[in-house]
């Protein structure tokens, strides 16, 4: 596991997390409270500052899961998926909900960002398994 299965997990990462707002856009959109244009698009889609943003912040996320794995020997498809998952689930999720809690985000939006934050994590451990 390397510089390339980090830049691949974090890739994958993102192209998940693509897929996972384009489904739930329409859900994302009313719990969020964004700002919605005459299409109803949000106003700042066409700014690609946080669409960079989150995809050096996924390749981060990999790199840390990365080191967590060289350093506890996890090398399997399945060691990979579950810990990533564990990761999620029990750090990254859990700080959505004590942030979004704290400022009064309504639960379908704490579900959405954390369900990505979840699934998201387990996407990154089953790629660097994979290298």
């Amino acid at each position: 596991m390397g510089v390339v299965s980090v830049i691949a997990a974090g890739a994958a990462a993102w192209v998940f997390g693509a897929i996972w707002y384009s489904v739930l856009a329409q859900a994302w959109k009313e719990a969020s409270g964004v700002a919605l244009g005459e299409d109803g698009a949000p106003v700042n889609q066409k700014n690609p500052v946080p669409y960079i943003a989150s995809m050096v912040c996924m390749i981060v996320v990999a790199g840390m899961i990365r080191h967590i794995f060289a350093g506890t020997g996890i090398t399997t498809l399945g060691a990979g998926g579950l810990a990533g998952l564990g990761a999620g689930l029990f750090i990254a999720a859990p700080w959505i909900v004590t942030c979004y809690g704290f400022a009064g985000r309504p639960l379908k939006l704490i579900l959405i960002d954390g369900g990505y934050a979840t699934f998201g994590c387990m996407v990154i451990g089953i790629v660097l398994t994979l290298f």
